[in-house]
């Protein structure tokens, strides 16, 4: 069995270019021992805080905080059960607080938890921060947005850019802490290869970055440098809010191993086991009863038999007769069997399980190609150098400088190496933004947008 030691992952929080407070939170929460990873595994979390003043950041900082520590302390649940219950009690928490005093009334945040446990990657999710995997050239989003851009697209009545133009991107239909109780949403398991890299971030990142570009250097660099580049190209292109993103690659002690022997996973806490006997297995009673009215038809005695002798002569049509009578009976035998096992065996009561190899939830959403490409690479590029027209003549030389190489590896279809040069370029910027982050912003033209 995986023992959970061969993942690597980096976090990174950033407040964006035009908030004077950063209302994103993070947390990891990794096993410490491969008992730990076998019965409660990995946890990564985004949260994005909404509420006046410092209450959206309270929020976020409460869900960070307590939805690792109740889903630990619920290990004696299957995950998917400790991942609903550590939510919607955390939910219960904020709202509490929220409810406490006028200035943290309605405070709320958005809440996405990936947990890698021996069986797959399950999503735990509230709102419209968003979970991915990128897996080769393809990045899959394991989450549905609560917004209501998504809403109306899912209605049927609108394509996605007619929603896109029809309601404002920040408008989110659930989100925790406004009330006592929350939908939250649970998928998974989805399966884990070896070399599978997971994206967790909030819409600071979302907003700006297109998916494919997310997929694009999550595939082509190690999480640490990942993380680096995706929140450079979000402040390039403007970072109107906080931006956190979390990348974790999953090794080969985190393939995915399901067995049909595996218990299956409790998904309430009501006991599945029965309060009274199973309801007669009707199947294998039809299958007892033919086998018998066969039986009986083959015997010596009946019409079947007589008519085989006839056929076939007395000695070869009585063998053939008592053979038939014979497996008839066989199956008269197991399909009893059967049927008195299943009437003794215990019913499922109130309580719902998960098999082994079985899902929850409809994701992945949505799925798109990340594959390298002139077109894919020019925007970046293009947005670059519109940021960095605002850097300082050596900074900015220096970044033309290297998206000419970006642009000669691109055309020689050295991809990798054109990645590397634009992590190279977005690095140099953000060490230009956090070294202004003492004026107002850095000069010159407004950030290009994505």
């Amino acid at each position: 069995m995986g023992k959970g030691t061969s993942l690597i992952y980096s976090d990174r929080t950033d407040v964006g270019r035009r908030r004077a407070n950063n209302q994103d939170s993070k947390s990891v929460l990794p096993p410490s021992s491969p008992q730990q990873y076998q019965s409660r595994g990995w946890m990564f979390l985004v949260a994005d805080g909404m509420g006046a003043h410092a209450a959206g950041e309270m929020a976020s900082g409460i869900a960070a905080e307590r939805v690792p520590l109740v889903y630990e302390k619920s290990a004696q649940h299957s995950p998917p059960l400790a991942l609903r219950r550590s939510i919607e009690q955390t939910n219960a928490e904020i709202n509490a607080k929220g409810e406490s005093a006028a200035e943290f009334r309605g405070m709320g945040t958005t809440c996405t938890v990936l947990v890698l446990v021996p069986r797959g990657a399950l999503v735990g999710h509230i709102g419209d921060s968003r979970a991915y995997r990128v897996r080769g050239r393809t990045i899959e989003q394991l989450s549905r947005d609560h917004s209501l851009v998504w809403e109306l697209e899912l209605s049927g009545g609108m394509s996605r850019e007619q929603a896109a133009e029809a309601a404002p991107k920040n408008i989110i239909t659930r989100s925790m802490g406004p009330h006592a109780h929350v939908d939250v949403d649970i998928e998974g398991p989805f399966p884990i290869e070896e070399g599978d890299t997971f994206v967790l971030c909030s819409d600071g990142l979302s907003g700006q970055v297109a998916d494919e570009e997310i997929g694009l250097f999550a595939a082509e660099l190690e999480p640490r440098e990942a993380t680096a580049a995706l929140t450079g190209l979000a402040l390039v292109r403007g970072a109107p809010d906080n931006v956190t993103v979390i990348a974790a690659r999953a090794g080969a002690e985190e393939v995915s191993k399901v067995s049909a022997s595996d218990e299956p996973w409790p998904l309430t806490e009501e006991p599945a086991s029965p309060t009274g006997r199973a309801a007669l297995p009707w199947k294998w009673l039809a299958v007892a009863a033919l086998g018998l009215f066969v039986a009986l038809a083959l015997s010596p005695l009946g019409d079947i038999a007589s008519w085989i002798k006839t056929m076939l002569g007395n000695d070869i049509g009585g063998a053939v007769g008592l053979v038939g009578c014979g497996a008839a009976v066989l199956v008269t035998l197991a399909g009893a069997t059967l049927a008195l096992l299943g009437f003794l065996a215990p019913t499922g009561g109130n309580g719902r399980v998960l098999p082994p190899g079985r899902q929850i939830g409809k994701g992945p959403y949505r799925t798109y190609d990340c594959l390298p490409n002139e077109r894919l690479f020019e925007r970046i590029v293009a947005s670059v150098e519109a940021g960095a027209a605002g850097l300082s003549d050596g900074d900015r030389d220096r970044t033309t400088a290297i998206l000419g190489r970006v642009r000669r590896h691109v055309a020689e279809q050295a991809f990798h190496e054109a990645v590397v040069a634009l992590a190279e370029a977005l690095a140099l910027y953000t060490r230009a933004v956090e070294q202004a982050r003492s004026g107002d912003t850095i000069r010159g033209p407004a950030p290009a947008d994505a």
